[in-house]
């Protein structure tokens, strides 16, 4: 079994496809990590030997954060807008989009379902 990062990856799967499950490695990224490492895209998970896994396992630790780490770095970064009272802050803190999409419409996904008007429920409680 391929761990990585404190993470098991899937042995039927390509690398490259593989590494993307990893906290914080995109497709891209991950592209840069096999080129320096000298592996193979399209080599599966469970052809890997050791070695090959110990070198893309030091790459990943020294050079990027990922995981955990990366989890943790953006908490502090989002805390420390919503301290400072920046724009970016009080619209974390309201629950809107930070960077500045129009909200009149759309924006569903930050800030949840419709919630129905009063009056739309007095006119149901009529109707019963």
């Amino acid at each position: 079994m391929a761990r990585i990062a404190g993470l098991d990856l899937p042995k039927n799967k390509n690398i490259w496809i593989a590494l993307t499950y990893i906290y914080g490695i995109g497709k891209t990224l991950s592209g840069k990590i096999l080129t320096e490492a000298g592996i193979g895209y399209s080599r599966k998970v469970g052809e890997l030997t050791e070695d090959e896994l110990a070198i893309i396992r030091r790459i990943i630790e020294n050079k990027y954060k990922v995981g955990g780490d990366l989890k943790k770095e953006e908490k502090t970064n989002i805390k420390r807008f919503i301290d400072t009272n920046s724009y970016r802050g009080l619209r974390h803190k309201k629950g809107l989009p930070t960077r500045g999409q129009r909200t009149h419409t759309n924006a569903r996904t930050r800030k949840g379902p419709r919630r129905q008007t009063v009056g739309g429920l007095k006119k149901k409680e009529l109707k019963k």
